[in-house]
């Protein structure tokens, strides 16, 4: 059974048609990513999902659940939202607490998985201050904590490593996707593209209220490959009748084939060339970021 499943929503606030006709699901243990511009509705969704909204059109099932029964599930569910709300004045220590309590877990077990998370995330020096006094790194780490300590079922975050430094950025990586291996599933909203091609297994995007594009991040990948390679060689590459050059970083081509030519017979050709030595030859798959940039920009073509 899906973890969501949502089909063909709609919502309007005010004049403003925030979500016109969006559907994906989210499967158990994946990390599913929830894409987008700015404005394009995925907040909006989000709410719907969190039962705070209730769409105009289409159905939403959280856990089984349909909308009106999903708040029996909100114990299973953390929910980590772009708009930060820790409580500026509390300690460290007792806000996390408190959070925990809030969502079922019994104050003494609630400590002992506080400790723990903040000797994982090197906040144990810090766990007396006041939420004001920590930086913008260590209160998003204390965010994320707050959303994992009562061990939900399903995770929701947006922006997970605003204000991160590398180091903690990685830190995250590896308990979110060691969440992913407990079976949790995770529905993560970003705009940074590199951290869906690594962490993502799925994707929805979302452009002006209507999902443009969804699949698999391998499969949206390949699906959006143009017949090229990239090629990195010590030499010069032969000329070859229909082959054209549309990139070159140092010695690293990325080349254009003609239909009639297919990858592997390029390879060959290039590994006949007796002063030419290969170093690596690849598909030139494009990155999320450019798959982003051409699918929104096309979709705001055809609307125009």
């Amino acid at each position: 059974m899906s973890t969501i499943t949502v089909n063909h929503i709609a919502k309007a606030l005010g004049s403003t048609q925030a979500v016109r006709d969006v559907s994906f699901e989210v499967l158990p243990g994946e990390i599913f990513g929830l894409l987008g511009p700015n404005g394009a509705g995925k907040t909006t969704s989000i709410r719907m999902i969190l039962d705070i909204f209730k769409p105009d059109h289409g159905t939403i099932s959280v856990f089984g659940a349909v909308a009106g029964q999903i708040s029996a599930n909100r114990d299973r569910i953390g929910y980590l939202p772009e708009e930060r709300g820790l409580y500026k004045d509390a300690r460290l220590e007792d806000c996390v607490l408190y959070l925990a309590e809030l969502k079922g877990v019994a104050r003494s077990e609630a400590k002992l998985r506080a400790l723990r998370y903040f000797e994982q995330f090197d906040l144990m020096p810090h766990r007396k201050k006041k939420i004001s006094e920590l930086s913008k790194g260590m209160q998003q780490k204390v965010q994320i904590i707050s959303t994992l300590i009562h061990q939900p079922a399903l995770v929701i975050i947006d922006e997970p490593f605003s204000g991160l430094d590398p180091v903690n950025t990685r830190l995250v990586q590896e308990v979110l996707l060691r969440e992913r291996e407990h079976g949790t599933s995770i529905v993560m909203s970003t705009h940074q593209m590199y951290q869906v091609e690594e962490m993502c297994d799925r994707l929805v995007l979302i452009n002006k209220g209507e999902s443009v594009l969804y699949g698999a991040v391998n499969e949206v990948r390949r699906r959006y490959a143009s017949h090229s390679v990239r090629v990195t060689a010590q030499g010069t590459l032969p000329t070859i009748s229909g082959v054209t050059e549309t990139e070159r970083k140092g010695n690293t081509h990325t080349l254009k084939l003609p239909p009639n030519i297919s990858s592997q017979e390029f390879l060959l050709i290039l590994a006949a060339e007796p002063n030419l030595l290969i170093e690596s030859y690849e598909l030139a798959i494009p990155t999320m970021d450019d798959i982003f940039v051409r699918v929104v920009g096309r979709n705001d073509e055809i609307r125009n």
